[in-house]
């Protein structure tokens, strides 16, 4: 299997995702990996060179601040653009890319493509949760406004990752809510309720929002906006959290040695609420397999990418959920 990375995208690039791809070419030999961009920009940061990995030109960057729609059309040879090109090509199985979010829901739309009987891809990422299992939740940001028939296509696609990629044989599906009674919510829940009911999913109904850090569920549906906003919420909150434990642990001396004694347990706290564990989420509805990295992504994070974009390429994630729409009968 071959994954093509957006090498120049990111907060760290092109440095961390080099790093990130040595890492994960020396730990994998089962996969090939190119670097997508500046050849002259990417040569100089390999400090070693694994047999299994190579660079593809690209001379172009879509930066933070690029207007999505225009820098895709406009930039056709940058960096992913190009690895966009190599999915829907088949030359590459599955592409990284830790740039710019709007971009890539662009490129992943113009130049890969979407799935047949899918209307709107969604961003799926991990949230994790206090019970380890951790929550795949969609949409938390491709699209702003969305249907019901969108929400119930979210929560198939939904299920069948959390099947193939984390082999969860019956993943709990909810909606979430302003509260548990079906009657709840807005237009949009009150709507997608019932055609949630009819999927062949197991749909456990609505969740709270605080049910969700509780592991109320293992794959939690809504729209792009108040996805978003709960994710960007759980983000500042727990660094609000970690900043506050960091100060009153250093607030005198007594406390500097109730830390010393609770850090390796507050590190594994840090560890399991850490974004960067799980490398990325998948664009899913696409007719390729596409993993957005976190804007701020490390070398860690870039490893954990292709990790993860490894077990959904092993479990055939991509031909799975074209399965399940290709009659245009589920949903």
């Amino acid at each position: 299997m071959l994954i093509a990375i957006d090498a120049m995208g990111g907060d760290h690039a092109p440095q961390c995702n080099v790093e990130g791809a040595i890492a994960a070419a020396k730990e994998w030999k089962d996969i090939e990996i190119v670097l997508v961009g500046d050849k002259a920009i990417l040569e100089p940061l390999l400090t070693e060179k694994p047999s299994n990995l190579s660079i593809r030109h690209a001379s172009e960057v879509i930066g933070a601040e690029d207007e999505p729609v225009r820098a895709v059309r406009r930039k056709k040879d940058a960096s992913m653009v190009v690895a966009g090109r190599m999915v829907r090509e088949k030359e590459a199985d599955a592409m990284i890319s830790a740039g710019n979010t709007g971009a890539l829901m662009t490129t992943g739309l113009l130049v890969v493509g979407r799935m047949e009987g899918i209307e709107r891809p969604a961003l799926a990422p991990m949230i994790p949760t206090m019970d380890g299992r951790g929550v795949l939740a969609l949409d938390l940001g491709a699209n702003m406004d969305a249907k019901p028939e969108h929400l119930a296509q979210y929560a198939l696609m939904g299920s069948v990752y959390r099947q193939k990629v984390h082999g969860l044989e019956k993943p709990r599906v909810g909606l979430l809510n302003v509260g548990t009674e079906a009657i709840k919510g807005n237009e949009l829940t009150k709507a997608a309720y019932p055609l949630l009911e009819q999927l062949p999913i197991h749909f456990v109904g609505n969740i709270e929002a605080h049910g969700v850090l509780s592991g109320a569920c293992d794959v939690l549906i809504c729209d792009g906006f108040a996805g978003n906003i709960l994710l960007k919420s759980l983000e500042g909150t727990a660094g609000a959290m970690f900043s506050i434990l960091k100060e009153k642990f250093s607030s005198s001396l007594k406390n500097k040695l109730a830390a010393a004694v609770l850090m390796p347990e507050l590190r594994g706290l840090k560890t399991m609420m850490d974004y960067k564990e799980h490398g990325g989420a998948p664009l899913l509805g696409l007719g390729g397999l596409v993993v957005k990295g976190h804007g701020s992504s490390d070398a860690g994070a870039i490893k954990n990418a292709f990790r993860q974009a490894r077990i959904a390429l092993q479990g055939q994630l991509i031909e799975s959920i074209s399965k399940e729409f290709s009659n245009g009968e589920r949903v």
